[in-house]
């Protein structure tokens, strides 16, 4: 074999093999460009969050598959063949990856319809927690106790779901029970006093404070407040620990369940 023609050929595809890759890795410092200058932009314009997110990953696989088709196109392959390979191969693709497929779908029908944005509070799929981003296959949900739950797109959309945000105030149900001797105006009238005075619960709407049943051992009652979302724990904890600590002072006593047992004799 000529040497010459060896070195040749050698170098030459070398050359073709070297190119290839900086197309690749030139390709993919773009496709993370292209994917930060897309979002900055949508966020500029006020952009939903989840739009911008599922939006630039989308952007960012286009640039990389061009990238790839560039890169064999270099290499000397014919891309039109593989492109009508790959058209071929998409009904059986697209079976394989049903599941994909529909959690894209899916995806859209969020962004479109928008039952739940980003920062929104909702429980899909049998899981609560705020959405951290709208993907092209997954909701990302982080829960109170700082947990992230990836949920797939179909299940987050095929099954009811529940958006604590969407008005942006939530009531919270609390029932306190006080003894069947205690006053219930008194009580009713502090439990009241508690609510107007916290600086998180809504005049409006109004919170209610109600007599909800005579249960066995107490009289119940139910106590209403609204809040704004983010308020929703801490006033339950504030209110809880005030009723204990206000019903004590004022003598209105919180019944506690009691058992009582009879000894007999046998005669």
């Amino acid at each position: 074999m000529d040497f010459n023609l060896l070195t040749g050929w050698i170098v030459g595809y070398g050359l073709r093999i070297v190119t290839a890759l900086l197309i690749l890795v030139i390709g993919w410092w773009l496709a993370g460009l292209a994917a930060r200058v897309l979002r900055r932009g949508l966020q500029r314009a006020e952009i939903d969050p989840g739009v911008v997110s599922f939006t630039g990953h989308l952007v960012y696989w286009a640039v990389i598959l061009f990238a790839g088709l560039a890169a064999l196109s270099r290499l000397g392959i014919e891309t039109t063949s593989i492109i009508a390979v790959l058209g071929a191969a998409g009904l059986a693709v697209g079976l394989a990856l049903q599941g994909a497929l529909s959690n894209f779908a899916a995806g859209v029908l969020i962004l479109i319809f928008r039952p739940y944005r980003v920062g929104d509070l909702v429980e899909v799929a049998g899981a609560t927690g705020v959405v951290s981003e709208i993907q092209i296959f997954n909701t990302v949900l982080v829960t109170p106790d700082n947990v992230t739950i990836i949920v797939p797109n179909t299940q987050a959309t095929g099954g009811k779901i529940v958006n604590y945000s969407a008005r942006g105030i939530r009531r919270v149900d609390m029932v306190f029970g006080i003894g069947y001797d205690d006053d219930i105006q008194k009580a009713r009238q502090i439990l009241l006093d508690i609510l107007t005075s916290h600086p998180k619960v809504l005049e409006d709407p109004a919170p209610t404070v109600a007599v909800m049943e005579l249960a066995d051992s107490s009289v119940n009652f139910a106590v209403r407040p609204f809040v704004k979302v983010e308020d929703y724990w801490g006033v339950w904890f504030d209110v809880t620990e005030q009723v204990k600590l206000r019903f004590d002072q004022e003598g209105i006593s919180i019944p506690f369940p009691q058992r009582d047992v009879h000894l007999f004799q046998p005669a």
